[in-house]
């Protein structure tokens, strides 16, 4: 990783960072696609009011993947083979924790009640929601373990294998998700156990491969899994600014379906038909940023790499190539969106031809400035692959909570005076591009000071 040409890697490590991220989404897409083909709407809006406790879940998962992985990268580095392992081991050991505590926390009636409440379940997805959060609670350590370990697969030389490890667990949520809800009717259950066993498929590959494969270069064993508290904390403090973005996620999802609720009741769609649509469209965006993710990933060990070496010309170089990457990214899931917004509704079985028409109408505006979003992406994850949390954490909080919330809750007020032809429901989707515009500007002026930082630094 330190002399091997930049694109040549990026590209070894990119496509199945990429593909990886892809079929890891593809979870959150599979339930509602065959929930919305089984239930229509109520399957839809119960996928919307469960969206923000999956986020919290996923970003359990980065905060200690994501941390664990970034630090293992920076000590392989530093040629620090028995700290990295140690590392890994202790990734492992705080998935169990995590796990621990969320199912012990979510099988308490009042915090369930309290969590569906604050996600603006209607009536309708009420019953739907809890059982199906209820049940991925009980086996989220299968995610953190498949996400969390996964990304040392990758760090590690074996992105390949990585890619493998994924594409097993979403082939058999797939078809599990076609047997449980479509032919035997088990609706939100069976997708949720469709899931899970999905899930413990990539687990029980990723838990194999580091503990029996003989081609692993770091191997999880019992000594590896002595808690070093310290240790931890620096994993912690590291993951904290993809935790951030995901938590930033989270909230603009429980923020999203309280407005939805509220000015859905106000146009002919009716509440739970514009909780559906915000449902959808908030599960295609997820999907359509995972490319962007997935080059920020691919990259992150080769700049925690160089870093650690010193070889500052070379993290500059895979700063700009990263960049460059996923601006060509956005751009092509742009365009796969705009071109395709009403295919892509009819996936989800809205078969009402109003309903369909809005959902198209809400993608589109909802991802019109998906070209820049990868300069937001690629530039947080640069800081935290280079252990430089706090910067990553200011860039990952930026679009969500310092623009997106306050615009979502701003336009519907101000939008419909200016332009009486939107109604306060359209207005809520016009924040998304005005966010992405605000952060981006944030992003390239913490960029530009960084590289100029690296220009002085002597390399190695």
């Amino acid at each position: 990783m330190g002399t091997a040409s930049i694109p040549g890697l990026v590209a070894e490590f990119a496509v199945p960072a990429i593909a990886g991220m892809l079929v890891s989404g593809a979870y959150n897409v599979i339930d509602s696609v065959f929930l919305g083909q089984a239930l229509g709407a109520v399957g839809l809006s119960a996928m919307a009011v469960a969206q923000p406790i999956m986020v919290v879940f996923l970003a359990l998962s980065l905060l200690i993947g994501a941390g664990g992985n970034a630090l293992c990268a920076l000590r392989l580095g530093e040629g620090r083979r028995d700290e990295a392992e140690r590392i890994l081991g202790n990734t492992f050991l705080l998935s169990i924790i995590m796990w621990v505590i969320l199912a012990a926390a979510l099988s308490v009636a009042p915090v369930m009640d309290a969590v569906l409440s604050l996600s603006s379940a209607t009536a309708d997805s009420y019953r739907e929601a809890r059982e199906f959060i209820y049940i991925l609670a009980l086996g989220v350590v299968l995610q953190t373990v498949a996400m969390a370990l996964n990304n040392f697969i990758r760090t590690v030389g074996a992105p390949t294998r990585a890619l493998f490890t994924m594409v097993i667990g979403t082939f058999v949520c797939i078809v599990l998700n076609y047997l449980f809800v479509l032919e035997w009717g088990w609706g939100v259950r069976g997708s949720a156990f469709a899931t899970l066993a999905g899930q413990g498929a990539s687990a029980a590959l990723v838990l194999a491969f580091f503990t029996v494969s003989r081609k692993a270069p770091l191997r999880l064993t019992w000594a590896s899994l002595a808690p070093r508290p310290r240790m931890m904390a620096s994993m912690l403090a590291l993951g904290l600014p993809t935790f951030a973005v995901q938590v930033g996620a989270a909230l603009v999802a429980v923020a999203a379906n309280m407005l939805f609720v509220t000015y859905g009741a106000q146009t002919p769609l009716g509440s739970t038909e514009a909780l559906a649509t915000g449902g959808v469209v908030q599960r295609v965006a997820i999907f359509t940023v995972l490319p962007l993710v997935g080059i920020s990933t691919a990259i992150q060990p080769l700049l925690g790499y160089n870093y650690g070496a010193r070889l500052y010309r070379r993290v500059r170089a895979t700063l700009r190539f990263g960049l460059g990457t996923a601006a060509v990214l956005g751009t092509l899931m742009w365009l796969l969106v705009h071109l395709q917004a009403e295919v892509i509704v009819t996936l989800f079985g809205i078969a009402d031809p109003r309903l369909a028409e809005f959902t198209a109408f809400a993608l589109r505006v909802y991802l019109m400035m998906l070209p820049v979003v990868g300069i937001q992406v690629v530039g947080a994850n640069y800081f935290q692959a280079t252990g430089q949390p706090l910067r990553a954490v200011a860039l990952s909080t930026s679009r969500q909570i310092l623009f997106l919330i306050p615009l979502m809750f701003a336009l519907p007020v101000a939008l419909p005076a200016l332009i009486p032809q939107i109604t306060g429901l359209d207005a809520v989707y016009f924040a998304a591009p005005g966010s992405d515009a605000l952060a981006t500007v944030v992003t390239v002026a913490f960029l530009l000071r960084e590289v100029r930082r690296l220009r002085r630094l002597p390399s190695g």
